[in-house]
């Protein structure tokens, strides 16, 4: 028994690695061959990987949801309407919702949700997931809130619907909601709250997740292992992000990537760098994200002649080809940090095709630290064509004006701006404080206790003159007296 079971893993093995590298007809010869076609889960699994999604699905003698499921979305992602199919026996209402909500639109999907005579919770949980993946966040929620009962499913759509739209904060609340609820959380759930505590910097919160995380009973497993490194590495929490890397018993490409570029982002080069070798002493195989952690590490760490040698290895020992958009802009990136700004320039001018924006925007932040006027406006110029309204291009453009004290081309490139109709986002920090993520911007005049804080600010300044401190007034880039300067600081 044991013996078929390996046959059968093997078999399904060949099929998918067959399908994945073209060769349907030999996929196909497998199949035919294997016993017992009757079983929903083997024509299910061939029919994931099958290229010829219709054949497969009409050879299966029984088809389950997942099946349908899976055939529907097939047709879809080619543009093409689920009517193609000769199905119309046996489908079950939750699929033809995800077909219409696919190819149709949620308009037609809500038609049909609303004359089906019992409305279960997978038809509702298809509804909630289509409208937050149309951007209709609050259709979702209007969904979610009539929803007669809500299972872990229902939760993790509308959870990932409001992080995905980029509405964090409720995304959160609504995790502490699902606890008091008394709903199970499932993997899917965790994963989702730990990354919008990433994508806000919520250390604490994310502490809590991740004890919660423990408490459930979920091991270390990579889906939940990467988002819990992400999590600390974009905290900045970076000897936890690795003490969880560690402690992953199943280490995935996306693992060693995730503490690569933790290291990277926060300066810890040489940290990056071993473990990008113990990576390759495994054998894993680096990909283009790797080789971007990789030599962003050698960019922030100055090491060039080790980012040179990785840059020319990409290819010759990993079959990886450099990419315009990430490996050219990070090689320009790592001289134009140190003193080689000729040399950044050169490789870029002998690129084998065109530099797009981001490259250029690279050469452009290298000429700001080296103060080369000529080569910025050319790099800005460019720019300017590719993407009009890049924003952080004029301002890096000003901000080199600024240095060098050419305020009236600061003053031109303000008027190019307003004529152009581009505006500035302007910034933002924040920090967690007992949970509650505190908002600020530069002349905040917004924040409850503002008159705290500044009052704060003014003593603490105070404090460090007492000492000797000397405000770099250079740093602000704005045409006005020493005074305003050091009160701008």
């Amino acid at each position: 028994m044991k013996c078929r079971k390996e046959i059968l893993f093997l078999e399904r093995y060949v099929i998918r690695v067959s399908c994945e590298n073209g060769d349907v007809d030999e996929a196909t010869e497998i199949f035919e061959r294997m016993p017992n076609k009757n079983s929903i889960y083997r024509g299910t699994g061939y029919l994931r990987v099958f290229t010829k999604w219709e054949v497969a699905f009409n050879r299966m003698p029984e088809r389950d949801e997942i099946s349908w499921n899976t055939m529907i979305s097939g047709y879809a992602r080619m543009g093409k309407c689920w009517k193609h199919v000769n199905c119309s026996k046996g489908l079950p209402v939750e699929a033809l919702l995800l077909g219409q909500t696919m190819v149709s639109g949620m308009d037609l999907a809500r038609e049909l949700f609303e004359a089906m005579p019992c409305q279960n919770a997978s038809s509702w949980n298809t509804m909630i997931t289509g409208y937050a993946q149309s951007g209709e966040i609050n259709c979702a929620r209007d969904l979610f809130n009539e929803m007669p009962k809500r299972d872990s499913i229902s939760w993790s759509a509308i959870i990932s619907g409001y992080a995905q739209s980029g509405h964090s904060e409720e995304a959160l609340r609504l995790f502490i909601e699902l606890k008091r609820d008394g709903e199970r959380m499932n993997r899917s759930t965790f994963t989702c709250a730990l990354s919008t505590c990433a994508d806000m910097a919520a250390l604490e919160f994310g502490k809590q997740v991740h004890g919660r995380l423990v408490k459930a009973g979920y091991e270390m497993g990579c889906y939940v292992g990467n988002a819990l490194v992400l999590m600390y590495g974009k905290c900045g929490s970076v000897e936890e992000a690795y003490d969880v890397f560690e402690s992953m018993q199943e280490k995935d490409l996306v693992t060693w990537n995730t503490m690569i570029t933790c290291y990277a982002k926060h300066g810890f080069g040489k940290e990056a760098l071993k473990v990008f070798d113990s990576m390759t002493m495994k054998d894993i195989k680096p990909d283009d994200v790797t080789m971007v952690g990789v030599l962003s590490a050698c960019s922030h760490s100055g090491l060039i002649d080790k980012g040179t040698g990785y840059f020319h290895s990409m290819r010759q020992e990993y079959g990886i080809t450099a990419k315009a958009d990430i490996n050219y802009t990070c090689m320009i990136d790592l001289p134009g940090r140190s003193y080689a700004l000729e040399e950044a320039e050169a490789l870029m001018r002998n690129m084998p095709f065109e530099p797009d924006a981001a490259t250029w925007g690279a050469l452009l932040g290298a000429s700001r630290v080296h103060g080369n006027t000529k080569l910025a406006e050319e790099a800005a110029e460019k720019i300017f064509k590719m993407e009009p309204d890049n924003s952080g291009m004029y301002v890096l453009l000003s901000n080199l004006y600024a240095d060098l004290g050419r305020w009236s081309d600061v003053g031109k490139m303000r008027v190019v701006m307003r004529d152009r109709g581009v505006k500035k986002v302007p910034g933002y920090s924040w920090i967690e404080v007992q949970n509650k993520v505190h908002t600020f911007s530069v002349g905040d005049s917004v924040h409850p206790e503002k008159d705290k804080i500044y009052a704060f600010l003014e003593d603490l300044d105070r404090r460090l003159k007492k000492e000797g401190y000397v405000s770099k007034t250079k740093m602000v880039l704005h045409d006005v007296e020493e005074e305003e300067n050091e009160h701008m600081l």
